[in-house]
């Protein structure tokens, strides 16, 4: 062991870009991480958002445009437009202490949605991670029309 430890810097002199790129992926890994635990939302697969709807009785909001909704939406959700969605409101304040679910057609406006939830004081947010696209490709039901 002491050997490896007496080469590393010859080793790390002689190969200058592998380290770098060593460093950098490192680097980039650290941020990626901190992100993801400063977010304050969990993000769920679909077989996770299942078991949360199942044993939590959570609220699900889909933030799809009502084009998107009537399409196919996962059951039991309900629809509200991200250009509607007011954390504020009185509805959404009746739920604050229960558990959200956000989706969307692609996880990308559920997961804005989701941290304004977070900002607005609401405690257990989860997020649906590539939104109804890997609903889909888990071969989950999907209802359709308006709910």
């Amino acid at each position: 062991m002491s050997d490896i430890l007496h080469r590393l810097p010859e080793f790390l002199g002689n190969h200058f870009y592998l380290t770098l790129g060593f460093v950098g992926v490192l680097f980039a890994l650290l941020v990626t991480e901190a992100q993801r635990f400063m977010r304050g939302y969990t993000a769920l697969t679909p077989a996770g958002l299942t078991q949360l709807i199942n044993r939590e009785n959570a609220l699900l909001i889909d933030v799809s445009s009502l084009q998107d909704f009537e399409k196919g939406h996962i059951p039991g959700a309900k629809q509200v437009a991200m250009s509607q969605f007011d954390p504020e409101s009185k509805d959404l304040a009746k739920v604050r202490e229960l558990p959200v679910a956000i989706v969307c057609k692609t996880g990308q406006a559920s997961a804005q949605a989701a941290q304004r939830l977070k900002k607005a004081g609401f405690t257990k947010v989860f997020w649906l991670e590539g939104g109804l696209v890997a609903w889909n490709e888990a071969q989950m039901p999907l209802a359709k029309g308006r709910s």
